[in-house]
Parts: C-alpha cells; structure tokens; sequence
C-alpha cells in the first residue's frame, strides 16, 4: 500500500464507511489505531495505559512529526504538549471518530503531520470504555443520531466527569497518573450538550478564565478564544460560548459554566492547562456536529502549535506564581454586575399550556429565528481565599488522600521521626449536605471553619506537603475544605464529623447538671441556645447532646477536627 488513495481506503473509518450516522464500537476503535501504528510506527505509537473498572484496557496514542515519542525526552525538549481525550461519555461520540479520522490523516498526509512541527499530538481514543460497551440507541433521550452508541455510566455506574478528584474509578485513577505524567499545555475533552434550542452546531465551554487566572487566564479571554472563534467562522462553523441560561431561555442572558475540577477541564486548571470541552448541540444531525467538531479540534490544535512557546511560559509562570503567593482563590462566583454581550442567534422561545399537566411548557419556534445582543457573564469573582500555608501535614492514617496526592505528581516529605510542630486546625463548626447520593458521595455543599492555633505532635511515617511546588495549586484547592472540590466536601474525611462515644440519658441527666455548674462558658451557651430553640426543651435528646457535645470534661479531642493541619512558619 504506498498511495495515498490505497492508504485512505485501508483505513477508513466506520462513520466514514457509513452512512455518517455511524459511530465506531470499541472493538473497532481500538484495531484501527493498532493497525495504523502497525503501519506507520515512525508517526503513531499507541499502547494501553491501564485498565477499566471492568477489567477492559485503556489506550492511549501519541503523534509526532519525527518519531520521537519518549515521554521524558519530550519533556526535556520542552515541546508543546496538545491532549485530545474522547469518549468520557460515549453516548457523545462524535470527537471518537474524527479522532480515528484526524490521526489517520497524520499518517497518510505529510503536509499536514509536517505542520505539527515539534508539537505532541497525544490523545485517549477511548476513556470511558466502560461506557462505550454498553451500547445501544436508548439512553440519549434528544439526541439526533448516531443509530448506536455507548453510555454516559461506566461499570461503576459513575460519571467519569464528576471523578477525577474522588477517582472512585480506575479510569480516573489512571487519567490522574497519565495527565500529570505528560503535563499537557492544551486539552480539548470531547462532548455532546443538552439544553436549549438555537442555531449553533458547537458551543464551546472553557476553562473559566478568571478562575484559570495568573497570566494564562487573560491570554486565553482575550488573545486564544477571539482566534479560535473567528477560525471557527472562517472554518463555516459559527460558534457560540456554551448556552447556560441564567433563566429558561438564552433570550435572558447566558452564564460561563464554572467547570470545577471534578470536571475534566477544571480538573486541568489544577495543573495550569488550558482546557477546552467543546459541546456539539444535541438536535443538530450527527454529520454536522462531527464535522464542526473535527474543526475545533484541528483549530485548537493550530492556535496551540503556533503559539506553544507562549503558552508554556504562561504555564510555568502561573505554577511559580501558585507556589509563592500570599492568598490563595479557593472558590468563585459569577460577578452579574458585571456583564459582557455576545451576538446570538436564537429562536423565539414560545410558553405554552401542557397537554401532560397543568403547567406551562418551554418549546422554541425555528420559524421566528432572531440575532441579538444577549448578556453573557463570562466574569467570575473568588468569594472565598485563605491565607496560603507554608506546609500542610497530613497523618500517614489518611491513605487515600496521600495516594491522590502522589497520582498528581505532589512532592511530599515523611517524617522520620515525631517533631512538634505550631500549626493552624481547623475545626468543622458546621457542614450542610445533599440530602441524596451523588455519584457514590453525600457532598457537602456548605463547610464553615473555625481557625485554631496549636503545637501538634507530627508522628514518624507522616507527610509534610510543602507549597513551594509545581503541584501547588492542586495541593490547595483539594486540602482546603471550602474548595469547590476538595477532598472534604468529597466525604474523605467523614469519620471525624462523628463523635465515637455516647451517654446513657438517665445517667447523664445528673452528670449534665453538674457540667453546667462547673463549667460556666457551656452554661452561657447553653443559655442562649434555650433561647433560641424553645420548641426543643421538651426534647430530652437534644437538650443532653447539646451540654455533652459542649463539655470539655467529655470532650473528644478528634471529633470535628480537620486532620490536615496548615504549617504557617
């Protein structure tokens, strides 16, 4: 096989050998990048990374320009990094196949893989494999095409993009290990939207520029999203920012979406990569929302290559700025005082009684389709910052944060011997939580702190985690309580937010007297919890928990005490 035309038809894909409402099975998927490797092995390498919670491989490929594919040497060579992952949710497969189609060309066309230059084309073909076995046409209830394919849960029945801080899943555990390992300047993770009705074939959502921050956050608002929105014009693919209505319709304005790092592109920032999650609309025939989503990928690639320089720099700058700053960001909000305006075209949105219910129904007229100025909140304020610690120290007991921490390359010191050490604690004052599961976890929406300042007895076989280091934005926004994500609000540390010992009420009813005799700052709170709960005084439980878990003669020195402790000094 030596031309170009017999190289095309040797590796065709299953949407292009279709009817263009095919997405490829993994079976399928996986054989094609084996056999092209097989075929070109100075272009592609491709191999498996690890495995699935079912026990199914997980691959991944890399494509350079001259054959060098050596993670380290790549690395020492400081080359531009580009990472396309798919398949997160296969029922969205469309960047699947044009990555089968996109790598092909690589191979058989040297004009485009000499325009790589020395840029890393590295991509995960298939993440959620899981997912992309259970195939079937049922559970993408509006979407229009493909005839087949995969499903959003894995094995686990988790969302693997709601994972990639708890990494419940080996999928997560292995992404966290692969991503840090390669350390990407530009991810573009593939997807499919719900939502509104409008014009646009791609919606982009990017890493929210104000939360990115340092200098990588202006450069991407002002100089990387304009050149990627106006090639996308150029390219016959208008696009729009992702429609998140801030009411029920985009008539009222749209909202970033705050893409924390429970989600891949939030999960990049952590890492000071810019990241993309493009979102092809739902109701747009599976051709067009392949073929738009093929030029978002190859346009972010181009804009990457010929910027690549800049964007490390930006990088490293952002990672030394992390590890040397005073405050650290820790949560954001959208600022709606402060509005910028986006050209959108639309369709009327028509309010009309239900045939199903008594209640009015959402639908959009495509016949009375209209362009205007809308509100778009692309601006994000930080509601909640701390005082960034020199150190944390995390107690050898909490294994599986220390083992999250090492999958994201975080340097970390163990103690060899007990030492004490003057530390900020927090104390949990209070915690609200969802009143159901999600994905596997009850997260806490709502943590309130109390700062204390103690002389801990740091014990030999501990880890002291210092700030002074790439990984330092990782290592806050997943160690302090209040981050969007961290390990808190996850539920890894549950156990302290119960008290282990317990009271016998016609025991305790005397003994409880006797605390609020000696001990007067209870029984002032005590007071003035009466006060405030008059309705409880006839609850015999709540008022002998309110003095036992008040005490300090019953006190449990654990008992709502965040293990992690905050080295100032």
């Amino acid at each position: 096989m030596s031309s170009h035309t017999d190289h095309t038809t040797a590796f065709i894909t299953p949407y292009e050998a279709g009817n263009q409402n095919q997405t490829t099975t993994w079976q399928a998927c996986i054989q094609f990048y084996q056999d092209l490797a097989a075929q070109f092995p100075n272009v592609l390498q491709f191999s498996q990374i690890g495995v699935s919670d079912n026990g199914k491989p997980i691959h991944a490929g890399i494509v350079t320009a001259d054959g060098v594919f050596e993670r380290e040497r790549i690395k020492q060579e400081q080359r531009t990094i580009f990472f396309n992952n798919n398949g997160i949710h296969p029922g969205e497969p469309e960047g699947i196949d044009a990555c089968m189609a996109l790598v092909r060309d690589f191979c058989i066309q040297p004009e485009r893989l000499t325009a790589l230059g020395k840029t890393v084309f590295l991509f995960i073909p298939v993440y959620n494999v899981d997912g992309c076995l259970n195939r079937q046409d049922t559970s993408r209830v509006n979407q229009d095409g493909p005839e087949q394919f995969g499903f959003r849960g894995n094995s686990l029945h988790l969302d693997l993009n709601r994972d990639f801080i708890k990494c419940d899943s080996e999928n997560a555990q292995v992404f966290n290990r692969f991503f840090s390992e390669w350390s990407p300047d530009v991810m573009v993770d593939t997807h499919t939207s719900n939502g509104a009705d409008y014009h646009y074939t791609m919606t982009l959502i990017q890493t929210q520029a104000d939360k990115l921050g340092y200098g990588l956050g202006p450069y991407l608002r002002n100089t990387m999203l304009p050149a990627i929105y106006t090639e996308m014009q150029e390219r016959g693919w208008p696009t729009c920012p992702y429609v998140n209505p801030v009411k029920d319709s985009p008539d009222h304005g749209i909202e970033d979406f705050l893409e924390t790092p429970r989600f891949s592109t939030g999960y990049a920032a952590l890492h000071h990569t810019i990241g993309f999650m493009p979102e092809t609309h739902m109701l747009k025939p599976f051709a067009d929302r392949y073929a738009s989503m093929r030029a978002l990928v190859e346009t972010v690639l181009a804009f990457t290559t010929a910027n690549g320089a800049e964007i490390q720099a930006l990088r490293a700058q952002a990672r030394e700025a992390a590890s040397q700053q005073q405050q650290a960001a820790v949560h954001w909000v959208a600022d709606h005082g402060q509005a910028s305006s986006f050209m959108f075209k639309g369709y009327q949105a028509v309010y009309s009684p239900s045939v199903l219910g008594n209640y009015t129904r959402l639908s959009y007229d495509r016949s009375q389709p209209w362009e205007k100025a809308i509100a778009y909140y692309d601006h994000f304020v930080a509601d909640i910052t701390v005082t960034q610690a020199r150190a944390y120290l995390i107690p050898q007991a909490w294994r599986a944060v220390i083992e999250r921490l090492q999958w994201n390359g975080v340097q970390m010191q163990r103690l060899e011997a007990d030492t004490s050490l003057q530390a900020e604690v927090y104390h949990i004052q209070s915690v609200q939580s969802r009143s159901h599961a999600y994905e596997g976890h009850m997260f806490h929406d709502d943590v309130q702190l109390l700062p204390t300042s103690a002389s801990v007895i740091a014990h030999a076989g501990d880890y002291l985690v210092p700030l002074d280091q790439p990984a330092a934005r990782y290592i806050v926004e997943t160690l302090e309580p209040q981050a969007h994500d961290s390990f808190f609000r996850w539920g890894f540390f549950n156990s302290v937010l119960e008290k282990k010992e317990a009271y016998s009420d016609y025991v305790f009813e005397d003994t409880a007297t006797d605390i609020l005799n000696t001990e007067p700052e209870v029984k002032a709170a005590f007071e003035q919890w009466k006060q405030e709960n008059p309705g409880l005084l006839s609850d015999q439980q709540a008022v002998l928990d309110f003095i036992f878990s008040h005490c300090a003669r019953f006190k449990e020195p654990e008992w709502r005490r965040y293990p992690v402790l905050r080295i100032m000094h």
